[in-house]
């Protein structure tokens, strides 16, 4: 018998000074059994910092064809392609065909991840950002990790504050464009 995701709920209050974007979210997140705690950090981490109208969890790591997120235009087209974790510079290459915005919120492997998409040359590369973040940050989130996870997320000078469940964390975002 196969083994169900876990979901994980989220009270988020965002406050992304560097954008202007000031909301409470509500998330329902869906955890795949082959999805790693990181991974599921950084996915949420990527939902808050891109929140945009349109913005919607894909299926995930069940889903080949689309990526974690995505920002959907007004005639349902995607506007913006986010992934999460490491993916090949081949489907990073598809993604640059399909969206006007590609964003890799990579969860381990940066440096790896940045040469390999560096190395293949992308024709549309200057669509492509990669997002990343101080491990010390993402560890401290998954040890505060709950299933009814109640988050304070600050953005600010490109910091990212975090209380999570009442234990604080702070760390860099590091943004790299690959064009």
């Amino acid at each position: 018998m196969a083994i169900g995701a876990t979901i994980y709920r989220f009270h988020i209050e965002l406050s992304d000074v560097d954008n202007g974007v000031f909301e409470q979210l509500d998330l329902r997140v869906a955890k795949h059994p082959s999805e790693s705690t990181r991974f599921l950090v950084v996915r949420v981490l990527a939902r808050c910092l891109e929140h945009i109208e349109g913005i919607e969890f894909t299926r995930g790591v069940s889903d080949t064809e689309l990526p974690a997120l995505i920002v959907r235009d007004l005639q349902g087209g995607i506007s913006t392609w986010i992934e999460v974790g490491v993916p090949a510079p081949k489907r990073v290459h598809k993604a640059t065909s399909r969206a006007d915005k590609v964003l890799v919120y990579a969860h381990k492997q940066v440096d790896h991840l940045i040469a390999a998409l560096k190395q293949a040359e992308l024709r549309r590369a200057d669509r492509v950002t990669v997002v990343h973040f101080d491990d010390a940050l993402l560890e401290g989130l998954e040890d505060a990790l709950s299933r009814a996870a109640t988050w304070s997320v600050t953005l600010s000078d490109g910091t990212l504050y975090v209380e999570a469940d009442g234990q604080s964390v702070v760390g860099q975002r590091h943004r790299q464009s690959l064009g």
